[in-house]
């Protein structure tokens, strides 16, 4: 009996240390960070640019990744989808308009799961001919009913199922047979008393 008992606690604390381990990891490995605006962060340009870019220190899932240009004039400047390109995100820019600052929002998700998302800046210090997408704020509506639950918290939620499916069946596996269970202790039939003689 006593190896049961040994036995049913290391299965015990190996398991709670395996769930500990899975529920961790997700938590404790880095997210997607940024290493490089174009145009820089803060720059000005009398130009427009072809395209402006996010880079990441690690390539970022194709899946609901954006990249919006936005202008003073709060109208989107950037045409097409974003796309990615080795480990930036990517978006064609047309020919910009009014003198102004101009903004870049990006959303992306990193190789974990987790959303990242920011803005930077560049001023643009001629006008430029260029006509104007649709409002930004429009634009932002559309994506949010895009995006997917379970890009960011997807493995939380299978943490979790795994973690109840294991619960059950660890309670189910230590679960003591009938064969050990001690019989309950039976109550002797008592002796019948003989009358006594008239």
């Amino acid at each position: 009996m006593r190896t049961l008992v040994f036995s049913t606690k290391a299965l015990v604390v190996s398991a709670a240390a395996l769930l500990t381990l899975l529920i961790a990891a997700p938590i404790a490995s880095a997210h997607s960070q940024v290493t490089g605006y174009s145009p820089a962060d803060g720059s000005s340009l009398d130009t427009s640019p072809s395209t402006a870019s996010v880079s990441f220190n690690e390539v970022p899932q194709a899946q609901f990744a954006t990249l919006n240009v936005v202008g003073p004039d709060g109208n989107l400047w950037s045409k097409g989808d974003a796309r990615i390109e080795g480990e930036s995100v990517v978006v064609d820019v047309g020919e910009l308009g009014p003198i102004g600052e101009y903004t870049l929002a990006y959303r992306i998700t990193s190789a974990d799961g987790h959303p990242v998302s920011g803005t930077a800046t560049f001023t643009l210090t001629q006008a430029g001919s260029g006509t104007p997408g649709a409002s930004a704020d429009a634009s932002d509506t559309s994506e949010d009913s895009d995006s997917s639950f379970l890009g960011g918290y997807g493995h939380i939620v299978l943490i979790v199922v795994a973690v109840l499916a294991f619960a059950g069946a660890l309670a189910f596996a230590l679960r003591k047979p009938k064969a050990l269970r001690k019989p309950k202790a039976q109550r002797k039939p008592q002796a019948q008393r003989t009358p006594k003689a008239q």
